[in-house]
């Protein structure tokens, strides 16, 4: 089977996926590799791995090399060059009067341009600001405009967990998030509660959503009736992190059981003291 490593150019960034050219990589290697932007340094997030040819997306570029000491030294001019280009932006965007804020200057691997990414509610009319940083420079520039997720991911921090964010540790699939997600979760539906520092619905929504369709399509709908090994009762909770059901089993005593605890429902159970048909549960697996 063909042999890839995972690589990603900055961090949160999306993971690409290339031959290693029959070099040996571990995670952390830093490497230059060619890609639609030119030549690149990239971070190894995945080591040397083989995989169906099947899963293969073409074309696949090769890593040109291991990252040398000039490359490392060069990358690290690019980034003192950004810091300058970034204060002189800044500069020029209150004196044009602009409605944006810069989060993030790029120079990439060669120097040819300087990538500005920004937020704004509006469309904005940088082309004097652009002129004048290409003069200033004496480079190619580039802005790109980003919405609040992409600025949250590219800035950085600690969401309400107290972990890094989720746009910073799990790179690039950026898919959407919805509502839905967080009433399958049993959420309260509070934007104070639901929303990460971006403001919009918290990435975790998503990671964890599946698990939680899974959960509710094997385990009994709250009400049910059901019979465990320590006793008969109705279903009232879920706990889908533990995998577990709250059963109330009467006389005020409540039980937590796993999926695997459940018995199947007796054949003959009639109707209940109520008088109505008692809701039993049948295993859907």
């Amino acid at each position: 089977m063909p042999e890839l490593v995972e690589i990603v150019f900055r961090s949160g960034g999306k993971v690409y996926s290339f031959d290693p050219a029959g070099l040996s990589l571990g995670v952390g290697d830093q490497v230059i590799v060619r890609t639609g932007r030119g030549i690149e340094l990239g971070k190894v997030v995945a080591a040397n791995h083989e995989v169906p040819e099947s899963e293969i997306v073409a074309p696949l570029e090769k890593v040109v090399r291991i990252a040398s000491s000039a490359d490392l030294a060069a990358a690290e001019r690019n980034q003192k060059l950004a810091g300058r280009a970034a204060q002189v932006c800044e500069e020029k965007i209150q004196e044009f009067g602009l409605d944006m804020r810069l989060i993030r200057t790029e120079v990439v691997f060669d120097g040819s341009k300087i990538i500005l990414s920004f937020f704004s509610e509006e469309r904005v009319d940088f082309r004097q600001l652009v002129e004048y940083l290409a003069k200033k420079f004496r480079t190619r520039i580039e802005f790109r405009q980003v919405g609040v997720r992409d600025e949250a991911r590219l800035i950085g921090g600690y969401g309400p967990c107290g972990r890094k964010m989720c746009c910073t540790m799990f790179a690039g699939d950026q898919q959407p998030v919805s509502i839905k997600m967080a009433k399958d979760q049993n959420l309260p539906l509070n934007p104070m509660k639901i929303s990460g520092i971006c403001g919009r619905l918290m990435c975790c929504l998503k990671y964890e959503h599946e698990c939680y369709r899974e959960f509710k399509g094997l385990a009994p709908r709250k009400g049910a009736l059901v019979r465990t090994g320590r006793g008969e009762g109705t279903v009232v909770d879920y706990c889908v992190p533990r995998g577990s059901l709250t059963i109330d089993i009467g006389e005020g005593r409540q039980i937590e059981a796993s999926l695997d605890e459940i018995l199947p429902p007796l054949q003959n159970q009639g109707e209940d003291g109520a008088g109505g048909r008692r809701r039993e549960w049948r295993r859907r697996r």
